[in-house]
């Protein structure tokens, strides 16, 4: 095998494991006060009418509550799942609790969500 075949089969090994760690990488991270935030920065909520892993959370209220939405590639792992919800589409959840943001947060580190109905949603935390 020539030098240049070599160097070729090790780059796109190399490719392929670091797609692969992508994949894996968690969809969310932890923003002030140990909070649950999304790629932009913003608060993620839980709700408790959310049960087995299911989202109760559709039509008017995931206009209101966003699903932190899952790629059609991602992948569960650790503590980090994808569920499917009522109209096919996919949202991450974490620790069996589906994650969404709030339409009136408006910047990263707003939780003005947090209590909403009558305490059903909180930030998420660990």
């Amino acid at each position: 095998m020539s030098s240049k075949a070599r160097r070729l089969i090790v780059s796109a090994a190399l490719l392929a494991v670091a797609a692969a760690a992508s994949a894996q990488t968690a969809p969310a991270t932890k923003g002030p006060q140990g909070v649950w935030v999304d790629a932009k920065g913003m608060t993620l909520y839980t709700f408790a009418k959310d049960s087995g892993g299911k989202s109760a959370c559709n039509g008017p209220c995931a206009a209101n509550w966003p699903p932190l939405a899952a790629a059609a590639e991602a992948k569960s792992h650790g503590e980090w799942t994808v569920i499917t919800r009522d109209d096919g589409s996919r949202q991450w959840a974490h620790a069996g609790k589906p994650l969404y943001t709030w339409v009136k947060d408006t910047k990263p580190g707003d939780m003005t969500g947090d209590g909403m109905l009558n305490g059903a949603w909180r930030v998420a935390k660990d």
